[in-house]
Formats: structure tokens, sequence, C-alpha cells
């Protein structure tokens, strides 16, 4: 998320249009409502002045009928009002609500289709900060912005005709105040945005940071370095403190300067209208009316002031959502990608080569690997050689740099991920279960299985035995990422996960290597079956868990420098009979 470009407000305004064009009535008739609201705000003046005017220049005229007839039409106002209101504040927010939905579905889903390489650099706690808060906040913008601004600008120019009528000098010296007003909180508006962007990416980087303590809680435990944690916790959160502290100055300047403002404006107008009604050019049922539609008057900008922090939170937000939305999947469908059809699983790397950025140098360069249908092949070589790299690129986790990759002839960058990726099973040493029961962990393998073939791929792994002896068996919950099982079951559970998706392809990258002996022993029987009649690549650092392969390739950070059976390779007397000896003594 490097070099983002700044957008302007206009700009995020523009693109958040698109998300009303579904809620248009709703908002429309909310425009409506505020309009009734306001037309009641705009009664009373008009009343008061009307019963003053009579009551100095034709008492007479001052009966009982007229302020009752006048009260019923305010008292028939109000209930109009009240009625409006309900719509605004109830139906007006759920439209809010509903547009958040739509964005936040739509930036889930635009995460789902960002690569691994997004992701290695990506803050989790970041990310739930823009999918949560920062949405939520836009809830709020989208109700609120049209109509606070709808309902501030019909009171402005109704204000403003109606005191014209009145009395056009006193009207002008009154709206003079305005621009000048306008012009210094709009600059305190941008400071105030500006820190509120900025508080956001504080509190997303708490999150962040509160995420990998907790996450990691048992190693915190472990080494007694709660202290550490709770300092690390401190410096973020008082970090947070200082931004926060110096928006809120910007904010006191804001609302202060805005009291200012309503103090001159109440001045110039009992002045000015003092010195008008002292020459006669002013009547005195006018000069109430002026006072009474200052408070109008006052009371839209008020308004707006205090929408302003309103409005920088959701203008935020909608610019920390555009920020994701504009980061283009670097790994997606090719136009006309067409359905991979695997029959026999053959892979050829032809030229391939491959680096994580610009930056980096190569982590693979010019690679030709021949695989045929049915054949065990194991990776082995130092750590940082490679070798989980090119297990990656199969399923296009991480584009290639140069060359091809081909599954049964056919170019992966010419079909679909998804069809790519369902013919390709990953088991891997982290393993990751979700918050769930057992079943549906193995049902991830091929939403919509049926129970028996759950149960079936569950015997197949090794799995259904003990899954059986837990409290609640196939409905037992395995808790966060699988806490309340054992290494060995979470994997095995994981590996009924891919018998049950049943792919051509298997990638089993240091799938053991994690567990104890009697743990692996078990788990490297469910895998043996497992890549019966599947092509199948094997990452290993245990080199007695893949003397069977057919073929093993020795991978160096120059390349491949070693390839054959078990026994071709002890023969050579070379890199894998060193590795071997290392770790068999």
């Amino acid at each position: 998320m490097k070099n983002i470009k700044k957008q302007n407000t206009g700009s995020l305004i523009r693109r958040f249009l698109p998300y009303y064009k579904k809620h248009m009535g709703t908002m429309l008739f909310d425009l409506f409502c505020a309009a009734l609201t306001t037309l009641c705000e705009l009664a009373l003046p008009m009343i008061v002045r009307n019963i003053t005017g009579t009551a100095t220049s034709n008492p007479e005229n001052l009966t009982v009928k007229l302020i009752l007839t006048l009260g019923g039409v305010y008292i028939a106002l109000k209930i109009i009002d009240a009625v409006a209101y309900y719509y605004m504040s109830s139906i007006g927010h759920i439209m809010g609500t509903k547009i958040e939905t739509e964005m936040r579905k739509d930036f889930f889903s635009h995460l789902q289709k960002l690569p691994f390489s997004f992701y290695d650099d990506a803050k989790v706690g970041s990310l739930m900060s823009r999918i949560t808060s920062d949405l939520f906040d836009v809830t709020e913008f989208a109700h609120h912005c049209p109509e606070e601004f709808f309902i501030a600008g019909i009171k402005i120019v109704a204000s403003f005709l109606i005191l014209a009528f009145m009395n056009v000098p006193l009207t002008l010296i009154m709206f003079a105040v305005l621009p000048v007003m306008i012009l210094i909180l709009t600059h305190f508006n941008h400071k105030m945005r500006s820190g509120f962007k900025e508080s956001r990416k504080k509190v997303a980087e708490l999150n962040s940071q509160t995420e990998d303590s907790l996450l990691g809680i048992r190693v915190v435990k472990s080494f007694a370095n709660e202290a550490i944690e709770e300092e690390k916790f401190k410096k973020g959160n008082l970090g947070f403190l200082k931004i926060k502290s110096v928006v809120y100055r910007y904010m006191g300047s804001f609302h202060s300067i805005n009291r200012v403002f309503e103090g001159v404006m109440y001045i110039v107008v009992v002045i000015a209208g003092g010195l008008f009604l002292i020459n006669k050019k002013i009547a005195a049922s006018d000069y109430v009316a002026y006072l009474m539609y200052i408070s109008v008057l006052l009371t839209a900008i008020k308004r707006i002031v205090e929408f302003a922090e309103q409005f920088q939170r959701g203008i935020t937000g909608i610019e920390r959502f555009t920020e994701i939305l504009d980061i283009a999947p670097s790994i997606k469908d090719k136009e006309g990608a067409e359905d991979l059809q695997v029959t026999d699983g053959v892979i050829d790397f032809k030229n391939v080569s491959f680096k994580y950025s610009d930056v980096t140098e190569n982590v693979l360069k010019n690679l030709n690997i021949h695989i045929e249908k049915g054949q065990k092949v194991a990776l082995v070589g130092p750590s940082g050689s490679g070798k989980t790299t090119l297990c990656n690129l199969i399923p296009r986790f991480y584009e290639i740099t140069d060359g091809e990759i081909l599954i049964d002839n056919t170019n992966i960058q010419d079909v679909t991920l998804a069809s790519l990726r369902t013919n390709i099973g990953v088991v891997q040493q982290d393993v990751y279960l979700f918050s769930g029961t057992v079943k549906e962990n193995i049902l991830y393998g091929l939403p919509g299985a049926s129970d028996e073939d759950v149960y079936n791929a569950a015997r197949l792994a090794g799995a259904h035995e003990f899954i059986s002896e837990l409290p609640n068996g196939y409905d037992t919950y395995v808790g966060e990422r699988g806490v309340k099982l054992s290494g060995g079951q979470k994997q095995r559970i994981s590996i009924a996960r891919v018998f049950l998706k049943n792919p051509k392809i298997l990638i089993l990258d240091e799938a053991t290597s994690a567990l104890d002996n009697e743990s692996e022993q078990i788990v490297k029987k469910s895998l043996d079956l497992l890549a019966e009649g599947r092509t199948t690549l094997i990452v290993a650092h245990r080199l007695t868990t893949i003397k069977n392969a057919d073929n093993i390739l020795v991978m160096t950070n120059d390349g491949i420098a070693e390839s054959g059976t078990h026994s071709e390779l002890l023969a050579q007397n070379g890199i894998y009979k060193n590795l071997y000896e290392m770790y068999s003594n």
C-alpha cells in the first residue's frame, strides 16, 4: 500500500455516489421529509411576525380566533415535522446501513482477489479497522451528508429571500458575515480531515499490534514477556492519544471560531437593526422576525459545523476504502480464459524465473522441470533455495517473472484461477483451521459434500477414529485456529479436507516437519495414501521421509544442483548425500 495517490473531497464523493443508485427512492423521500421539517422552523418566525405586526399596527384585528388559527397551523406543522423526522431517523439510517453493508461486501470481495504478495506486506489488524470502524462512519455520512446540506441550503436560501423581502440593506449586512465565516471554518476543516486520517492509521496500527500480541499469547506467556507486550501497547496507545489530541485542538478552534461568528452575526443585526428601527426603516415586527431568523440561520450553520466532524470522518472512511479498492489484483483471469481440464497431471516448468519484487534478486532463474503423470517429486535443499516458492507458482499464488508453467501442455496463465486451484491440493506445515466444527473444516475442501463423503475422507486421512472420540464428534468446536486439537490431529483434518477435494495434483509443503515422531508416522501413512495416483510435489527437510520418491530435486541458490532417486543421489556422493547424512545422524 505504498505510494497511494491522495484524492480530493470532490473525487471521493463522486466515487461514493454510485452506492446511492439502488436507494434513490429512499433518498429522495428522505430529502422531502427534510424539507417538511425545515418548513416548520421557517414558519414560526412568520407566525410571530404576523401576531406582532397585527398587535402594533392594527390591535383591533388581533383576535382569539386569529391566534388560535395560527397556533393550530403551527401544531399541524409540528405533527408533520414529527412524522417526517421519524422517517429520517429510522428509514434514513437504515439506508445508510445498507450502503455500509454493500461497501463492506465490495471491500471483502476485493480482498479475496488480492494475491499473496499483498498479504505479505499488509497488516490484518489494519484491514480489519478499514472494514469495520471506517465503514461505520460512512453509514452516518451516507445518511446525514445529503440531508444536512439540503436542510441547511433550504434554510439559508429561504431565510435570505424572506429577509430580503423585508429589508434588503439589513439582509446584505447580515449575510456579509457568512463568506468570511465559511472561509475560516473551511481551513480548520481541512486540518481536521488530515488529523482524522492520521488517527485512523494509528487505530489500525494499534489494532494490528493488539491482534498480534493476543494471537501469540502462548509465546508471550512462555517467555514471561507480558511486560514487553504491555510496553509495546503503551507506546502505540500514547501515539494514538497524541494524534487525537492534535485533532481535538483543531476541533476546539473550529467550534470556538464558530461561536465567535455567531456572536458577531447577532450583534450586527441587533445594532444595525436597532439603528434601522430608530430611523423607521424597519417595522418592529420585522425586527423581531430578523432576530428569530438569525436563530434559524445560525441553527443551520451550527448543524453543518457539528456535522463537519462527522463529514470528515466519513470522507476519511471513504478515502481509506478506495485506497484498497484501487489496488489492482496482480494475478487474475486473462480475457477469454477457459477452465483447466486435468487428465494426466503432467507438469512442465520451461525457463521459469521468479523474483518477489522489482528491487529483489531472482529466487528462481531459468528453471526447467518435467514431472510425469502420477510421479512423486521431492524438493530438498537449504532454506531460501526456493522450494516453497516453486510450489507456490503452480497454483499462481505468485506470478512468474519469466518463462511458462504448463499442466497437461496448457499454460496455467491461459486458464481460470478457480479451475487451476480446484485441481491442486495443498497440505502445508502451518495448518489453518477455521473457527467452527470439525465437519465444517473438512467440508471446506468441497462445500456441499454429503456427510458420508466427509466421514469417508476422514477415514482415508486416518482421522475418523479420533474425531469420533471427541466430545461432540464431527460437531466438536475446534476453537480459534484449531487450538483445542493437537498438531497431528489438525494435520489429519487438513488432509481429510484435501481427500474430500480429490485434486489431480498434490503439493505437500513440509507437511510433517512440525510433528513429533509418533504423529509424523500416522500422518505420513495418510499422506502416502493421499498421494496415490496423483502427481505429487513434496517439500521436505527430513530426507528420510522422501526415500521412495520417484525423483528428488536438490535445490540451491543457483538452481537445481542434482536430481535422481534416493539411491542414485547417494551414489553421486554430492550435496544430497551430505544433507542426508547430516539429517539422519
